[in-house]
């Protein structure tokens, strides 16, 4: 493989879950790896551990000698690392271009869509991996098989998240699109959702004469582009009229069972460890790829059944006293609506929802539809947005949005503004047989684990975590 003189290459934001990954794979393909971020976090320690210099803080020091620096989207141009490479003359690409380069030497499969690409990314590979074809994998989130978000593999496919939040997906050329859904997002990057839709188009488009998109025939937004899709196209989803879809659907807790009906015909019977329709979407997605690739219907059934899950993705973080708590990265108003309408399709549990809004600017743009996202929540606790490096909005934040709410008729809802009280709360107010759910792409997380820890003291027991099989049979 040619590699020219790039030996050393240095990530600023090697702590990002886009950056990591990437990084990661880099290391075992044996180039030498360095990195800085404000602060420390899993994965820049992971990192550390299989040998990359992490370095906390940015400082000019941090790129002298390297040959390469990959930046991210998070990282400004006025970066004094991203400044001193470019005085040094160090080729500076960002993180996508470098994405690019390793799909260029695969076949590469790049999964695209508002919602669901890390779990459809993630139960691609396992599908894939149960089939020997042993992938290379870049996602954006760790998963639970492995504590990782990255495999290097020795097979000839390469399976990644592509990102459209800033129209980067395109500098990607995969053999194999996916296009999971397309909803309102990121509109600080494209001005309309005309634009946002075009973007996609050129997405789509890109594919070489003998590969395909694989589309969510379910979503309005998809389907009102599929006339202007000039490439080959399969179509998945719940409707009867995709190509690759599900019927006889069966929830019972994290287990969801359905029939994987392709053209017309059974093709296997499917069991994922992952509850609600927006999974069994994220696994048809995955299914039609592999039918794609010829993997045979055993493979598929059990690289599905198989699927441990995804770090914050409906992640069971313990269950003390009857109380099961769960955290999930959803944040957008159509991740919120699914995840509370997986828990009233498999539970019977009360449902009881602490919610961070992540950035100012989202906040903002999605106002009106995150006041009616939450009429399924039994009980409701809004804390502070998670600003994510955004200046405060006196019009648009948390306070506003729990007012809103509440005029809007929702009969349980409390604003707390300091996360760090929110446990305290939480030991008050939750009972035996609720289910308590952190929403965010924030650290509200930390809720999570902080009032399983205090559950654990107020019963003297020591948590089920990560305990899903007893789920399955529960109603």
């Amino acid at each position: 493989m040619y590699r020219g003189k790039i030996r050393k290459i240095h990530f600023v934001g090697i702590g990002g879950s886009g950056m990591s990954g990437i990084a990661e794979v880099l290391l075992n393909m044996g180039y030498r790896v360095s990195g800085s971020d404000l602060r420390g976090n899993d994965a820049s320690r992971r990192l550390a551990t299989l040998g990359a210099s992490v370095m906390v803080g940015h400082k000019k020091g941090n790129v002298v000698g390297v040959d390469c620096v990959v930046y991210s989207s998070a990282v400004s141009p006025d970066n004094v690392e991203l400044q001193e490479a470019e005085s040094l003359q160090i080729p500076i690409i960002p993180r996508a271009e470098m994405l690019a380069e390793l799909m260029r030497m695969k076949y590469g499969i790049a999964i695209a869509g508002t919602h669901g690409k890390t779990t459809t990314t993630s139960m691609t590979a396992s599908i894939l991996e149960v089939a020997g074809i042993d992938p290379t994998v870049v996602t954006g989130g760790k998963l639970n098989a492995t504590g990782s978000n990255a495999t290097l593999g020795k097979g000839d496919f390469l399976v990644a998240e592509a990102d459209e939040s800033d129209g980067s997906f395109l500098r990607l050329s995969p053999s194999i699109a996916v296009v999971t859904n397309i909803d309102r997002e990121h509109m600080n990057h494209y001005s309309s959702m005309e634009e946002m839709k075009d973007a996609y188009i050129d997405f789509m488009n890109k594919v070489p004469f003998y590969g395909c998109s694989i589309v969510c025939l379910d979503h309005p937004a998809i389907q009102s582009i599929l006339p202007s899709i000039s490439r080959r196209y399969v179509t998945y989803g719940l409707s009867a009229q995709a190509e690759v879809h599900a019927v006889s659907i069966e929830k019972k807790g994290t287990n969801t069972s359905f029939d994987l009906i392709v053209d017309g015909k059974a093709l296997a019977r499917i069991t994922i460890g992952i509850p609600g329709d927006h999974n069994v979407c994220n696994a048809l997605a995955a299914a039609a790829v592999a039918i794609e690739l010829g993997v045979p219907a055993k493979f598929i059934e059990k690289g599905l059944e198989s699927f441990k899950g995804v770090e914050r993705r409906f992640q069971i973080k313990g269950r003390v006293g009857n109380i099961m708590v769960v955290d999930d990265y959803g944040h957008h108003p159509v991740e919120i609506k699914a995840v509370l309408k997986a828990v009233k399709d498999g539970w019977k549990r009360r449902a009881i929802i602490v919610f961070q809004p992540h950035r100012y600017s989202r906040t903002e743009d999605l106002f009106s539809d995150f006041i009616t996202s939450f009429n399924d929540a039994d009980i409701l606790i809004i804390t502070d947005v998670y600003a994510a490096g955004e200046k405060p909005h006196k019009d648009f934040n948390s306070r506003k949005l729990f007012e809103a709410i509440k005029k809007h008729g929702h009969r349980a809802v409390e604003y707390i503004a300091l996360k760090e009280e929110v446990p305290a709360r939480l030991i008050e107010i939750a009972e035996a047989g609720d289910m308590v759910i952190t929403l965010g792409a924030g650290d509200v997380w930390q809720v999570g684990e902080e009032f399983v820890e205090a559950l654990e003291e107020k019963h003297g027991t020591t948590s089920l975590r990560l305990v899903k099989e007893d789920e399955g049979c529960e109603s």
